[in-house]
C-alpha cells in the first residue's frame, strides 16, 4: 500500500453486531470507484463475515457515491503496461467479486444512499435485497463510450422486465431510486436518512431467522427461475431444498450436543 492510501485509511469498514455485519465501501475521493485494492478487501471483509457466522450482510457507502463502477483510471494504466490480456483477467477480479456476493451464505442487502453507476449497479443487482435513496441515480453508461455494460448489462436484464433492461443498456441515462423500485432493481426506495436504518432493521430480521434456512433459501432464490423454469421441476426443487436444510440441521445439532 502506498503512502497516500495508507493515508486515506481503509478501502472498506467493517462493523459487527451480532449475526449482522455492515460492510462500508471507504474510498470515498475516487467515488468508490473499484480498483484492484478496493475489490481485494471488499473480498477479505465478505471472508471476514463468513468466519463470524454472520448471517445477514449490509452493504452500504456514505453519499454522495454509492460505488461509480471499476476504476477506469486503473485500468488504462495496466492497458498501456500489461496488454489486453491481464485487462480480462482485472475483470474476471469483478466477476469474482459478484460471485463471493451471490455465493456468500449470509443474505446481502444493498443500502444505496449515492449513485450506482456500471460496476455499482451490479453491485446492487448482485446483493440479494436492495433499499435506495429515492433522488439518487442508477445507470450504466456504457454505451456512451462505445461498449456493452459486461456485468451491469446481464446482471439487469435477470433483474429488470425486458423493456426496461434495454432501456438502460441502450440509452445510457440514468433512473432514480423511486424507478428503480417500479422497475424492480431494489425493493424500497426511501428519502435517503431512512434507507440505511430500514436495511438495518431488515437484516436483524432476517439475521432473528436459522441460519441454515437463510443459506438455502437464497440457494433457492438464485436456481428459481434462473436455472429451472418448468413448473414442476421447481416445486421438487424446492422440495430438495427442505431435505437439505432438514439434513444440515440434524448434523448441526448432533455436532452441538457432543461432549
Amino acid at each position: 500500500m502506498t503512502s497516500a492510501a495508507a493515508a486515506a485509511g481503509p478501502l472498506v469498514l467493517t462493523e459487527h453486531e451480532g449475526a449482522v455485519t455492515t460492510i462500508t465501501l471507504n474510498r470515498l475521493r475516487q467515488r468508490n470507484a473499484m480498483n484492484r485494492a478496493a475489490r481485494i478487501a471488499l473480498i477479505a471483509a465478505l471472508d471476514e463475515a463468513r468466519e463470524r457466522g454472520s448471517a445477514v450482510i449490509v452493504l452500504t457507502a456514505p453519499p454522495p457515491a454509492f460505488c461509480a463502477g471499476l476504476d477506469l483510471k486503473e485500468g488504462a494504466a495496466e492497458l498501456d503496461r500489461t496488454g489486453p490480456a491481464d485487462i480480462a483477467s482485472r475483470r474476471a477480479d469483478w466477476r469474482n467479486v459478484q460471485d463471493e456476493i451471490r455465493r456468500h451464505p449470509a443474505i446481502v442487502i444493498a443500502a444505496v444512499t449515492g449513485y450506482a453507476l456500471g460496476g455499482g449497479l451490479t453491485l446492487v443487482n448482485s446483493a440479494d435485497l436492495a433499499f435506495a435513496a429515492e433522488d439518487i441515480e442508477l445507470g450504466m453508461p456504457e454505451i456512451t463510450f462505445g461498449a456493452y455494460p459486461g456485468m451491469a448489462g446481464p446482471s439487469t436484464q435477470l433483474r429488470a422486465a425486458p423493456k426496461h433492461a434495454a432501456w438502460l443498456v441502450l440509452t445510457g441515462q440514468r433512473i432514480t431510486g423511486r424507478i428503480a423500485q417500479q422497475w424492480g432493481l431494489v425493493n424500497q426506495a426511501l428519502p435517503a436518512d431512512q434507507v440505511l436504518p430500514a436495511a438495518m432493521d431488515t437484516a436483524r430480521m432476517i439475521a432473528s431467522y436459522d441460519p441454515i434456512t437463510l443459506e438455502y433459501s437464497k440457494k433457492a432464490l438464485q436456481e428459481i427461475p434462473a436455472h429451472i423454469c418448468d413448473f414442476t421441476a421447481a416445486l421438487e426443487f424446492g422440495e430438495h431444498i427442505n431435505g437439505l436444510i432438514r439434513i444440515r440441521k440434524r448434523t448441526r445439532d448432533a455436532a452441538a450436543s457432543q461432549p
